[in-house]
């Protein structure tokens, strides 16, 4: 029988990719969401039957052992950018992960991928990275032979990066950036997978790896490319960290005494603290060199789906092309 593997967070930006990869693969597939009738499109992944959405949260012991039995691996692709309600970050990634590698240990499973972040420290003053190395402590805890993978901002046509900011351009001739000399250095999403996949398939890989593209470059130089990519001329103004400290504040604050009915999705304080940081591999540690994998750069692929942010959406290069026609 094919193996079982159970990708927590499986719909999402990173973990339908896995899934898509594990299906071809020949691996069944089970998908664990909150919402499975938001999901039903990773079933055409693979053959009927092979790729299945199923119910679980992860703040529940029960949810996800139930989702777990049978599986020869896991993989942990659950993570928030921002709090709201219960989804705390300590509740997600923290607890969330450690219940999952537990409960893995306790059914036995083989093989277990948790996907991290570069910049994940215990002693950040950002609870995003803290909780995401709490996270990765309490997975090798339980689960000594997993695989950490730690990408950078990760960009790919459901990005929530780059999409983002095109589509402020066609609202304002003003891109305010947080952070404008912070250095990045993104990865394709599908390299992500490959990497996960490396894990999950082959023996010899173990311990934890830092994945980033060959592009390192600043949050205003991304928007430059952008900029670029989507032929628009915008100005980018970089907004100092004080006044982006206040201006998140109060953003918490209304979501705080609105109890949620507003969600802070511009930016979060904890936000502010992260883009402080640098977000690139660090000097000395294994990466994709070591699995093999030759990373995507952006200029190969953000034509690809950022095309509809330009002025005339697909006419845009005929529209270019048709200027340098002679009469």
């Amino acid at each position: 029988m094919a193996k079982l593997v159970t990708i927590y967070g499986g719909s999402g930006f990173v973990g339908r990719y896995i899934a898509r990869r594990m299906a071809k693969q020949g691996w069944r597939v089970r998908v664990a969401v909150r919402r499975p009738n938001e999901a039903i499109f990773v079933k055409p992944y693979g053959v009927v039957g092979q790729v299945e959405p199923v119910f679980c949260n992860i703040r529940d012991d029960a949810s996800v052992a139930q989702v777990m039995q049978g599986a020869d691996a896991v993989v942990n692709c659950v993570g928030i950018l921002a709090e709201s309600g219960k989804n705390s970050f300590d509740a997600i990634q923290a607890d969330g992960a450690a219940r999952i590698a537990r409960i893995a240990a306790q059914q036995g499973v083989a093989r277990m991928v948790q996907i991290s972040a570069i910049g994940a420290d215990p002693d950040s003053g950002s609870d995003y990275a803290r909780t995401k190395a709490e996270g990765e402590k309490a997975v090798l805890e339980h689960m000594p032979n997993a695989v950490i993978l730690r990408p950078s901002i990760v960009f790919g046509p459901e990005d929530q990066f780059f999409n983002r900011f095109a589509g402020m351009t066609r609202l304002s001739p003003i891109l305010p950036v947080v952070g404008a000399k912070t250095r990045f250095q993104p990865v394709y999403v599908d390299d992500v997978a490959r990497a996960a996949e490396a894990a999950l398939t082959r023996n010899d890989v173990t311990g934890v790896f830092e994945l980033g593209g060959p592009d390192v470059e600043t949050f205003r130089e991304l928007m430059q490319r952008m900029l670029g990519v989507i032929h628009r001329r915008r100005m980018i103004v970089g907004i100092p960290f004080f006044a982006a400290k206040i201006m998140a504040f109060f953003l918490d604050l209304l979501q705080s005494v609105t109890f949620g009915l507003f969600t802070n999705g511009m930016i979060t304080r904890d936000q502010v603290r992260n883009l402080a940081h640098d977000n690139v591999v660090a000097d000395g540690a294994k990466g994709f060199a070591e699995l093999g994998i030759e990373p995507v750069s952006m200029g190969s692929v953000l034509p690809e789906y950022l095309w509809p942010f330009r002025p005339s959406g697909q006419y845009d290069a005929i529209k270019e092309s048709a200027k340098n026609l002679r009469t």
